[in-house]
């Protein structure tokens, strides 16, 4: 009798272990609906998903994320679409096109087989912002509205040294363009 029983305990276990396994279809963001201000992290580290505002930099004050949070929040509620801002003190040497696309993919913005994430990343020490559009919002953000969006409402912003400010523009001129 205890003969018998071992295969099936061994396949039950092995069958709970593969379920334990799968990949949550969840969004990295499923639990980010209440602010919580970003942290600060150091040169050279691989940055955090914290939330819809990543300030690793520590440029924005704690109002400022508090109202990108509440628009990037806003618009995955009414469209489905996640949209993150990322600050970073260096790109390690890196080339932002580089850089934002692994981070994009590393956080998994955007829901899975749908690929709809947008990531707005900063790098005030490095004098370089992207933003980077998932292959399903490629048709409602090509690159050239994306640059536009960047040099008319972006950039001048951020030359003055206010982050905020330009990254709430950009954040606004791009979710016209999502609903």
């Amino acid at each position: 009798m205890g003969v018998r029983l071992a295969p099936v305990a061994l396949c039950c276990a092995l069958l709970l272990s593969l379920s334990c396994k799968q990949q949550s279809t969840a969004s990295p963001l499923a639990d980010a609906t209440a602010f919580a201000a970003s942290a600060t992290q150091p040169a050279g580290e691989a940055l955090r998903l914290q939330g819809y505002v990543n300030d690793a930099a520590g440029v924005l004050s704690e109002e400022e994320e508090k109202r990108l949070f509440t628009s990037l929040l806003r618009l995955e509620k009414e469209t489905g679409h996640q949209m993150v801002v990322a600050t970073t003190s260096s790109l390690g040497g890196k080339e932002i096109s580089a850089y934002s696309l692994a981070l994009g993919r590393r956080w998994g913005i955007g829901r899975k087989g749908i690929d709809d994430g947008v990531l707005i990343l900063l790098a005030p020490n490095d004098h370089k912002a992207r933003i980077e559009v998932g292959y399903g919002l490629e048709r409602a953000l090509p690159d050239s509205l994306c640059k536009r969006i960047m040099d008319e409402d972006m950039i001048p912003a951020f030359r003055t040294g206010a982050f905020g400010s330009g990254l709430e523009k950009g954040i606004t001129a791009l979710s016209q363009h999502l609903h």
